[in-house]
């Protein structure tokens, strides 16, 4: 599987951290906007994955900059992305079995515990797709809104 990863300078750091811990698990990593700036606009990077990620279905993305939010909102502007920011476990694991989310979204200034950070990449990752049809109606209704809208 590969995984488009993309973060700004306040993320830099745990994105490093993070593809290193990912391709150890042999997983295709790219990060998929490299700047090199002090300080740059996490919508560039957030939409270079987002689109990366709606191009090649056998993928994943993570984001990170320094709240999440950032990230998750303009990743979500791109047409077939869902995009989640997970705190825990719970939260990853929801977004993926309930809302087909296929991007995952951290805030570095959240981070505290790294063993926590893999727990959660590890859930995103590995929680099948959704299978219930209440839940794939679901995703089938945003597709379609966002469509015709």
């Amino acid at each position: 599987m590969t995984i488009y990863i993309g973060a700004d300078y306040k993320g830099d750091c745990l994105k490093k951290q993070i593809s290193e811990y990912l391709k150890n698990k042999n997983y295709e990593v790219i990060d998929s906007f490299v700047d090199e700036r002090e300080i740059n606009d996490y919508t560039d990077f957030a939409f270079a994955v987002g689109e990366q990620v709606r191009d090649n279905r056998n993928s994943m993305g993570i984001l990170i900059c320094e709240s999440g939010h950032g990230v998750c909102i303009a990743a979500n502007k791109v047409k077939g992305i869902r995009c989640i920011r997970a705190t825990n476990v719970k939260e990853a694991l929801l977004g993926r079995e309930h809302d087909g989310a296929n991007i995952l979204a951290l805030g570095s200034a959240f981070i505290s515990d790294l063993k926590d950070l893999y727990a959660i990449i590890d859930t995103f990752i590995n929680t099948p797709y959704p299978v219930l049809e209440r839940r794939l109606n679901r995703i089938a209704k945003l597709a379609k809104y966002e469509e015709e809208n």
